[in-house]
């Protein structure tokens, strides 16, 4: 189950192996907080904003990636990923705006 308290606990009790469906439910709820916060973002600021997002997002990602040693592959997928995410969100935002 998802838990904030455990994770704020020391020692031990804070490593517990999570189960698929926890590991899911944690993925889950980064997207729709990171899509939703882009959703906004993007409805209500320039068009500019998209190119500036693109580049800094490429350029985080390889800052992130490259203490973690990815292969090459994994580096490309995240990227790739990231990108479809940021497109998503895009695409949700100008539909929101032309439902109005």
């Amino acid at each position: 189950m998802l838990s904030i308290e455990r994770d704020l606990k020391r020692g031990g009790e804070r490593f517990p192996i999570p189960s698929q469906g926890e590991v899911e439910g944690r993925l889950l709820m980064f997207e729709v907080v990171a899509v939703t916060c882009l959703q906004e973002l993007i409805a209500k600021t320039d068009s500019h904003l998209v190119y500036r997002l693109r580049r800094k997002l490429i350029r985080n990602l390889k800052e992130r990636c490259a203490p973690l040693k990815l292969c090459a592959e994994d580096e490309k997928a995240a990227k790739e990923f990231a990108l479809q995410l940021l497109s998503a969100a895009l695409e949700e935002a100008e539909d929101e705006k032309r439902a109005g």
